[in-house]
């Protein structure tokens, strides 16, 4: 059924949404890209840029990109001098358009992928060898709480005579 609608939708409808792009995908490689940070700033200023240097979306950063950056350091530089809701929410913003978000990066069709995990899933197969079958799982437990769950024999003295 079509979302929000009663109706189920008709078998040859075409999307009228359909994406105009297709995803680009990024690889997590940790490479340091685009220019260094240039003036003075503190530690916390300087590994927020270093963050946005090695980040995945950083293969796709144009110059415009890294000038966005460039002019957002000396705020992110007042903001951890001294907190606001307003250096805040234009950091927020100018991040956002950047894809620092998992949710920005899916908006912007920004797809990462993962070496390690990538080969991980490769040779694990199906079902991965760290993986316990869930029935080998429950026996353990079970074997475990028996001695816990048996209710303790009766005293004698607790024997009603027949």
């Amino acid at each position: 059924m079509a979302r929000g609608t009663m109706n189920a939708p008709k078998p040859g409808a075409a999307r009228r949404n359909s994406p105009t792009h297709a995803d680009q995908v990024v690889v997590a490689d940790n490479r340091r890209r685009g220019p260094a940070l240039v003036g003075e700033y503190g530690p916390e200023t300087l590994a927020w840029y270093m963050t946005w240097r090695t980040s995945p979306q950083a293969q796709l950063f144009e110059a415009t990109d890294w000038q966005r950056l460039q002019l957002l350091a000396p705020i992110v530089e007042g903001y951890y001098r001294k907190p606001s809701a307003a250096a805040l929410g234009e950091i927020r913003m100018n991040e956002e358009r950047l894809g620092a978000t998992v949710v920005d990066r899916m908006r912007a069709r920004i797809r990462v992928e993962r070496p390690e995990r990538t080969a991980t899933a490769k040779t694990a197969g199906a079902v991965g060898s760290n993986v316990t079958p869930i029935n080998a799982r429950r026996q353990s437990v079970a074997a475990r709480l028996a001695p816990a769950l048996t209710p303790p024999a009766p005293a004698a003295k607790d024997l009603a005579p027949f």
